[in-house]
């Protein structure tokens, strides 16, 4: 019998709160994963107000800029904090644990999805910024209680991601802010896409979740960010040819695809690279004979916010460390 993982935990509060298009891996906050592209946004900045149309088609008005603002997921909480607009928020749930200032604001909940709606009410916001982690019931029960509520859709490309920073600056009045970020964002993606296109071999990568059942890892698939930044660091990820996007993968497929670098996103539940090693069946690989294991922090890729591209320029040194000397 396997030790009962934070991962697995998660994985069925996320399905009980039907939260998102498929399993969630697990991190040391919820993993939040990329489902369908964001819609398209049509802001309108009226001498009223502001007016835009959210993830779940439902459209989202406030007088002005909002001054305090509860975040009911990380993503949201770093993002906020990213343009400016860390001073303005009042709560933030109980993952949220970045920026380091993140953690002196007052937690609303938050743990297997359930949220303290007395908490957020208590803090006054006039704005409750939600995401995809987060259940349209949930959404509802905040706007019924009077609140302003935007669902902020999880972004399937790092340009997706761009434009979710600028729709939180509109509802923050950070534009400037976010436009300056943005564009730095986009520098360095371009530093790391044009050292990428000079490559000539990819090598093939195993990105681990978690493994609880050491036979049969979770891994990113195609469809998560996991898969997306490995691919544009430069590398083959060994969980795009599976289907899910959150899968378990065997013994076996990990053979067959013999990565030559393996990626610990679970390095945070103790996993250690003597740990991967000394596993039966894995001493055939390459990356286990080479030495070639190595610790990540999940959250650079879990978390759709700016510190996606902190991810990617990581994977990117691993996966070609001659060209990032």
């Amino acid at each position: 019998m396997f030790r009962k993982s934070p991962f697995i935990t998660l994985l069925l509060a996320l399905f009980l709160a039907a939260c998102g298009p498929a399993s969630v891996p697990a991190t040391s906050v919820p993993t939040e994963m990329p489902a369908t592209a964001a819609p398209t946004q049509v802001p309108t900045e009226a001498p009223t107000g502001i007016t835009l149309t959210d993830g779940l088609g439902r459209e989202v008005k406030l007088a002005a800029p909002a001054q305090r603002v509860v975040s009911l997921a990380p993503s949201n909480t770093e993002i906020l904090f990213a343009i400016g607009a860390g001073s303005q928020v009042v709560g933030r749930d109980e993952f949220s644990n970045y920026p380091a200032e993140a953690n002196s604001i007052d937690k609303v909940g938050g743990s297997m999805g359930e949220f303290s709606t007395e908490a957020i009410v208590a803090l006054k916001p006039d704005l409750v910024l939600a995401a995809e982690i987060n259940t349209p019931e949930l959404v509802k029960q905040l706007e019924d209680l009077g609140l302003t509520v935007y669902y902020l859709t999880n972004p399937k490309t790092l340009e997706d991601m761009y434009v979710n920073l600028g729709i939180a600056a509109q509802l923050t009045g950070h534009e400037e802010d976010a436009a300056a970020l943005v564009e730095s964002l986009k520098a360095r993606v371009q530093a790391v896409d044009e050292k990428i296109a000079t490559v000539s071999e990819r090598p093939t990568a195993f990105y681990e979740i978690d493994a609880s059942d050491p036979g049969k890892p979770y891994t990113y698939g195609p469809g998560s960010f996991g898969d997306l930044l490995i691919q544009r660091a430069g590398g083959v990820s060994v969980g795009s040819a599976l289907k899910d996007p959150y899968p378990q993968i065997s013994l076996e497929q990990v053979v067959v695809a013999n990565p030559s670098i393996i990626i610990l996103g679970d390095s945070m539940f103790g996993t250690t690279p003597e740990s991967v090693m000394a596993r039966p069946g894995w001493e055939s690989l390459d990356a286990v004979k080479n030495g070639k294991i190595f610790p990540f922090d999940d959250n650079l890729v879990s978390r759709p916010g700016p510190r996606l591209v902190d991810g990617l320029e990581q994977l990117a040194k691993l996966l070609h460390p001659d060209l990032f000397q």
